[in-house]
């Protein structure tokens, strides 16, 4: 293992959290700001880009560029520049390793105007420091031949004066000055101690300790301006959040096996993010952009995946083709194209017309080539869908998943597989840019069942909030006092706050839209009655969505439920 000396001043990469190495330059921190206990780190600033595009959580905006980083999580940046690049392709890294670039030649042009001012110092320094001999020379003349007048007889005062004269002579005014400074020679300051690390492949943990939203002053040192547009706003802190900021930057994914026998990438360190995702070689095909999709197939890119999109609404591809995507015409072409295709959509029917309709996804399928289905549906859906898609000699894996449009954003969402066990882990560099945990389950049919009983809890729950809410008012009591009490007790949750603000703010904003959970909690409750199990609490929720729906709430957040009881 190579070991490397970082400094002061240094460009480097440093990992950002479950994003690809950035790169940044190690600068003094603020006077109040302390260094976190523990492992040695620096305070490096990070270049950026103008929009804040790469962001956690929004953590990332709050208008703060730096970060403690750990030893072990930088790199040399001119050692490792060319390795970062060619496993990196997004154009938001393109820019900012433009920035690193043009940072470069403007240090180069200051060196350069300082190289020959330093020259200058240094002329003028030797002619005095020649003029200082000189003259030295000429107070020894003098002081000799006083001696000798004074002293002709006395050979040793003669010696004595000559020694103190050769001895004055021998350095200029400069040299006695550093011979009295306290300061130590050949040590640098406390600042610029040099720090040896070992380089290793294996990047660990990128987070440590807190950086608050601050502004901070030039150093003396090494003067950076706020104002320089080669630097941006780039923060990876832990500052004061909501739980679910938390959660998404303090996940690590690793593989596990439980004891039932299926397999997880599960979140299993509170306190370090995911910094290793090496993305897959492989061309991922990604159709349908919606509420879910968008957000997966942004994490994708972000994480250094090759992606082709298609959408129904060709429009919804253009934003992901500036980022780096492909655009594929049909689902046929994107699977004939791509090495694994990933699919959401909304329902069963919309899941059987894209395998199974004109340039649908079978029309592209061929030995090898693999479809993963994505969306939320009945497991009798699921299992046709593995069956013409193996019978072409392709392969399957059916993985919805549990989450909101925000987690979906977040790379935060759950995702339960089932199906063909190599093509899940073929998958596991892709589900762990999009998601903090993936469960595998088994055979085909497995996932849609877990994910409807999953889904069908949330809806019977937001329903009964939704219930407990209205009749808190007209019984004359204060619905924010009821949230208040509730996110004091057992049952506070994230998804108990948001909806309950959605519905005291009235803002119901689709996260999760309505139409879908109703569709969800009818496809659980056959899946009940397929095996002659009684749902009630389902089927009276179900009727409550039902009722929204009728009321035009369709589109709407599922919170929008509240309407229902309130017409």
């Amino acid at each position: 293992m190579a070991a490397v000396s970082l400094r002061l001043g240094d460009l480097v990469w440093g990992k950002l959290g479950r994003y690809p190495p950035w790169p940044g330059k190690i600068v003094n921190p603020p006077k109040d700001l302390k260094k976190p206990r523990g492992k040695k780190c620096f305070f490096v600033k990070f270049f950026g880009t103008e929009d804040q595009y790469l962001c956690i959580q929004n953590v990332l905006e709050r208008g703060v560029d730096c970060a403690w980083i750990k030893v072990e999580q930088l790199k040399p940046y001119h050692l490792h520049k060319e390795e970062m690049i060619k496993i990196n392709k997004g154009k938001r890294f393109q820019q900012a390793v433009d920035a690193v670039e043009e940072f470069l030649r403007k240090t180069k042009g200051k060196d350069q105007a300082s190289s020959h001012n330093s020259n200058e110092e240094k002329n003028r320094r030797n002619s005095s420091e020649e003029r200082g001999k000189q003259t030295a020379g000429e107070e020894k003349r003098k002081a000799s031949l006083s001696e000798g007048k004074l002293k002709k007889g006395t050979g040793e005062g003669k010696k004595r004066v000559s020694s103190v004269s050769s001895e004055r002579g021998s350095k200029s005014p400069l040299k006695r000055a550093q011979d009295q400074s306290p300061r130590k020679r050949g040590r640098p300051p406390k600042d610029e101690k040099d720090l040896t690390i070992p380089e290793s492949s294996t990047v660990k943990r990128v987070m440590t300790g807190t950086v608050a939203g601050f502004k901070w002053p030039p150093s003396v040192s090494e003067p950076v301006k706020d104002n320089d547009p080669h630097f941006h706003h780039f923060l990876l802190s832990q500052t004061e959040k909501p739980a679910v900021c938390y959660q998404a930057i303090t996940k690590k994914l690793k593989v596990c096996e439980e004891e039932t026998g299926s397999t997880s990438i599960q979140a299993a360190d509170s306190t370090a993010v995911n910094g290793s995702i090496t993305p897959t070689d492989k061309k991922i095909g990604f159709l349908g952009l919606g509420l879910m999709g968008s957000g997966i197939v942004s994490n994708l890119l972000k994480m250094g995946h090759t992606v082709t999109v298609w959408n129904r609404t060709a429009e919804k591809c253009d934003l992901f083709i500036q980022e780096g995507a492909r655009l594929g015409r049909t689902p046929a072409e994107v699977v004939s194209t791509c090495d694994i295709t990933f699919a959401c959509v909304s329902d069963p029917k919309a899941a059987k017309d894209l395998v199974l309709g004109p340039s649908g996804v079978l029309q592209g399928i061929r030995p090898g080539k693999c479809y993963v289905d994505m969306s939320t549906v009945d497991a009798d859906t699921v299992t046709e869908l593995a069956q013409v898609i193996v019978s072409r000699g392709g392969r399957f894996l059916e993985a919805p998943v549990s989450g909101n449009q925000q987690l979906s954003n977040d790379g935060m969402l759950v995702i339960l597989a089932a199906g063909d066990r190599g093509l899940y882990e073929d998958c596991s560099s892709c589900f762990q840019a999009m998601g903090k945990t993936s469960f595998f389950l088994g055979e085909v049919g497995n996932a849609a069942k877990m994910m409807l009983i999953v889904n069908m809890v949330q809806g019977s729950f937001m329903a009964t909030i939704a219930e407990g809410l209205t009749l808190a008012q007209v019984t004359g009591q204060s619905q924010q006092t009821l949230l208040d009490i509730l996110n004091q007790g057992q049952l506070a949750s994230i998804f108990l706050d948001q909806k309950c603000q959605n519905i005291l703010q009235g803002n119901f904003k689709p996260d999760f839209y309505l139409k879908y959970i109703q569709k969800d909690l009818r496809l659980a409750i056959a899946l009940g009655d397929s095996v002659n199990h009684p749902t009630p609490m389902a089927a009276a929720a179900n009727e409550v969505y039902k009722r929204a729906k009728a009321l035009d709430q369709s589109d709407n957040d599922m919170s929008a439920v509240y309407r229902a009881y309130i017409h």
